[in-house]
Order: C-alpha cells, then structure tokens, then sequence
C-alpha cells in the first residue's frame, strides 16, 4: 500500500470516528436545549395566563357587577378570559395547547381528561409541589407538558363555587346545578397545562443536527483534500524523484542529474544525504576503473 494511500486511511478512520463523537455530543445536546427552549415558552405562556386572570379579576370583573344580576358574563370568570386569551394566541402556535384541567369545572370545556387528573392527583398529594413537567404517549407520537396547580387562595371565589345556595342565581341558570361546586379554600381544583407534541422541538433539533453534520463533513472532506496536496507536494513527489535517482544510481547511471530542493525539513537532510551518498559512489567506481 502506498503511503498516500495509508494516511487517507488513516484519516478515514480518524474523520469517521471524529463525525461518529461530535454527532453523538451535538444530537443529545441540541435535542436538550430545544426541550428546554419548549418549557421556557410553555413558563412564559404560564406566566401570561396568570397576568390574564388578575387583570380579570381586578379590572374587569368591578365592572361588570351590576350587569351580573340580570345575566351571567362568562368574560369575568379569570380562568375563562385565560383560556380565551390564549386559545386566540396559541391559533397562530397550534403546536403549543392551554388547557386549565378542572376536576369539578363550572364550564364543561374545562373537564380534566384521565391523564390531567392524574396531574392534578399529583398536585393534590403534594402541597408543596409548584410544578412538574414530563412526556406521555399519545395516538400523534409523544409530548412534553408543563403544569402548575390551581389552588383556591382568593376567598372570593367561594362565592360562586361553595354551593348552589350561595352561588349567582344567573351562573346556576346558565350552566346548572351539577358541576362547579362544593371548593374548599386552599384546595387544589385543577392544573393549568400547556402540552406540544415532541416532535415538534425534535424536529428542529434533527433539521440543525443534518446542517451540522453536513457543515463537518464538508469541513473534514475540505482539509482531507489540502493535507492530501500538501502530503503530496511536500513529501511523496520528492520521495518519488528521489527514489528514482537512486535507482539510476544503484544501476551504476553515474550521469543521473542531482537532486536538489530547498529549505531544511527532512526532504532536504535526505536529500544532502543522497547526494554525498551518490558522491562516495561515483569516488568509488572511479577507483575502481583506475
């Protein structure tokens, strides 16, 4: 095998092994950060549901006092404007779903599924829990969630929802008597939930692994082929002349040119070498003709 032939092989195995390590470290990192990047977007809509219920509460619900006696505003209820708020939001990100998952919800839409109530199971075990996130499996592949529990803290909201008795006759009327009652002050009725599919952040991480991969490769086939001229010029085309004069030499071709190049790496010590070689030789064969 000739030795160009060797140190491409060589830096084959090196390239290989070097794509196979930094892939490896590249895809776990970027397939992290864009989880991360999808729970800091889900926090900050957490963040902008809650802003949404206490600019309800304190700003628009006063005012619409009076006009609750004669007809129930679902548009004061803070957890209704929320939902609604980021349900038009969340239209222009249809990857990313707000759900405010209620054990015993006034409005039917916000009914805890089997999985949410297994979230707010958790919240309700642990009071000190404040957050949690996790995957779970659905018919679309997996997802990734983050929820935080809604706990009763404001004793206002009992005036509604303690008992049918003590709730607004008007709110009875619209959505009856069966469901939205019976909370306790400091009990855990529900989680807000935001959920994106997991394929989504994956995704973009693939998309950003291939341009990677793609931009190293090219790098590495871009320095394989200069390391390839320079082992070239620099080290086999001398070799190779250089052989060759000492071949003629060998076969007693006294009239075989010098080899001459400059600088003084090893080529030229090898060089300078051959040459006082080449001249013993010819000293040699000339004593012995005379």
């Amino acid at each position: 095998m000739k030795l160009l032939a060797k140190f491409n092989l060589v830096y084959l195995l090196v390239m290989s092994l070097g794509i196979a390590l930094s892939g490896y470290i590249a895809r776990n990192l970027l397939q992290n950060n864009a989880q991360q990047e999808v729970v800091e977007s889900a926090r900050m809509l957490m963040e902008k549901a809650l802003a949404v219920r206490a600019y309800t509460n304190t700003q628009i619900k006063p005012l619409l006092v009076s006009q609750m006696a004669n007809e129930f505003l679902p548009q004061t209820v803070p957890s209704y404007s929320a939902t609604e708020v980021l349900g038009t939001l969340l239209s222009k990100h249809p990857e990313f779903a707000y759900k405010e998952a209620t054990l015993n919800p006034t409005n039917p839409r916000d009914r805890a599924t089997s999985w949410e109530v297994d979230i707010v199971g958790q919240f309700r075990s642990a009071a000190d829990l404040k957050e949690t996130t996790g995957v779970r499996d659905t018919p679309a592949g997996p997802s990734l969630y983050i929820a935080r529990p809604l706990r009763i803290t404001d004793p206002a909201c009992l005036a509604c929802h303690s008992s049918v008795e003590a709730a607004p006759a008007t709110m009875v009327a619209k959505y009856g008597p069966a469901n939205g009652f019976g909370w306790n002050l400091n009990e855990v009725i529900g989680a807000q939930i935001v959920s994106v599919p997991l394929g989504v952040p994956l995704q973009r991480a693939d998309q950003t692994f291939k341009v990677f991969i793609t931009s190293l490769i090219g790098v590495f086939v871009a320095v394989g082929i200069v390391l390839n001229l320079m082992v070239w010029v620099l080290v086999v085309r001398p070799v190779t002349k250089l052989s060759a004069l000492a071949d003629r030499v060998s076969q007693g071709d006294l009239e075989a040119p010098e080899f001459t190049t400059g600088g003084k790496d090893e080529i030229a010590t090898l060089s300078d070498s051959f040459s006082r070689m080449r001249a013993s030789v010819v000293q040699a064969m000339k004593l012995l003709d005379a």
